[in-house]
């Protein structure tokens, strides 16, 4: 599903004369097999949120190639990688990426407006995500009239909406109190065992790492450990 290789990237800050170079990532290889659950793990500044986000497209790599379902998208040009993106991943953030001025069902809607969905199927498609996430209910209501754990689950379903066969996680819980964490987490794992959905999960929380079949851990933007959870 995804395959890394030799993936390196820095940042460069400063006006041009006056430039420092900050190294983020150093030599990453790894790879993810269609139906894991992988999370990453390390401290803050390992270089986490950098990985996934240029597994994600959002930035380019200064070095190494990024596969995912076969398609080398280390080589995609932003437009190619933006309908990459939208018919291949779906994504879950710590803060929801919610936009507060849309109800529920809008925002989980939105992804297939983007596809060019006509306007009966789209709502078929969302009554039964939001179903599905156990929200059909709180279909009509904006995001700041719903719980964390309300709000993370709309996340979901809107990323869940284009079936992807992968979805990037960062901090998914982090926004979350313990209850509504384990339920979250419990959902992961039954969308993975139901759904056949590769994760690839950022997070520095234990209870989150546990759940996947691999956790690899960063430091100082390199892996030092990759540890296969047997009981899983």
């Amino acid at each position: 599903m995804i395959t890394i290789k030799k993936l390196s990237h820095d940042f460069v800050i400063g006006k041009k004369g006056r430039q420092t170079i900050i190294p983020v990532l150093r030599d990453i290889s790894f790879s993810v097999e269609k139906g894991e659950i992988v999370t990453i793990v390390g401290r803050s500044g390992s270089g986490k949120s950098t990985l996934l986000n240029l597994v994600s497209g959002f930035i380019h790599p200064k070095e190494g190639e990024i596969w995912i379902s076969g398609e080398k998208v280390s080589d995609m040009n932003e437009a190619k990688f933006a309908d990459f993106r939208i018919h291949n991943l779906g994504f879950i953030f710590q803060s929801f990426q919610l936009i507060p001025s849309m109800t529920a069902f809008q925002n989980v809607e939105l992804p297939l407006i983007l596809k060019g969905i006509n306007e009966g199927d789209r709502r078929k498609q969302t009554e039964e995500m939001l179903k599905k996430v156990g929200l059909l209910d709180y279909q009509d209501h904006y995001p700041g009239e719903l719980s964390g754990g309300q709000q993370q689950r709309v996340s979901i379903a809107r990323a869940l909406i284009i079936n992807p066969p992968l979805i990037l996680a960062d901090e998914p819980t982090g926004s979350l109190d313990s209850e509504t964490e384990e339920e979250l987490l419990q959902f992961i794992k039954e969308l993975n065992r139901d759904m056949g959905i590769t994760f690839l999960i950022i997070t520095h929380d234990d209870k989150v790492a546990e759940i996947g079949d691999r956790t690899i851990e960063l430091r100082d933007g390199r892996i030092v450990e990759e540890v296969r959870l047997l009981c899983n």
